[in-house]
């Protein structure tokens, strides 16, 4: 199965495509974030259609196990793609940026192109987590 994650942010939207057998995950360079759900939808929506994904992951941002108001955003931009036709599934986002921060940072990546990755970086994350059984309804 192919698979497309999202790290939605208010900035950037980190994008990350996977196979699931064998696992293969690719980061894929952020979009800019328009601040318009649906134009952001749209904009997944194409990269996930030239991708040939099956399954598109968004990446629920959770506080303490409980959903937020980025999290009630997050299921919004979902239920947009799924307007588009795509079966979307969520994922525990929680952490995900800074544990890409911190990955990239261990292989003496410098500051500057650890911040260029960090969206596509953390996306990837989210899809191994998703990956290895670790959904969230």
């Amino acid at each position: 199965m192919r698979l497309l994650a999202v790290d939605l942010g208010k900035k950037r939207i980190g994008i990350a495509v996977g196979e699931s057998h064998p696992e293969v995950i690719s980061p894929r360079p952020a979009l800019a974030a328009t601040g318009v759900l649906k134009q952001d939808a749209q904009s997944v929506d194409k990269i996930a259609r030239r991708e040939e994904v099956n399954v598109i992951v968004v990446g629920l941002p959770l506080e303490d196990g409980e959903e937020g108001r980025m999290a009630i955003v997050c299921r919004k931009f979902g239920e947009l793609l799924v307007e588009h036709g795509w079966l979307v599934q969520y994922e525990d986002e929680s952490l995900s940026s800074v544990q890409a921060i911190a990955n990239m940072a261990d292989l003496d990546m410098k500051a500057s192109l650890r911040k260029k990755r960090r969206d596509g970086e953390a996306a990837a994350i989210i899809l191994e987590r998703f990956l290895h059984g670790e959904k969230t309804s």
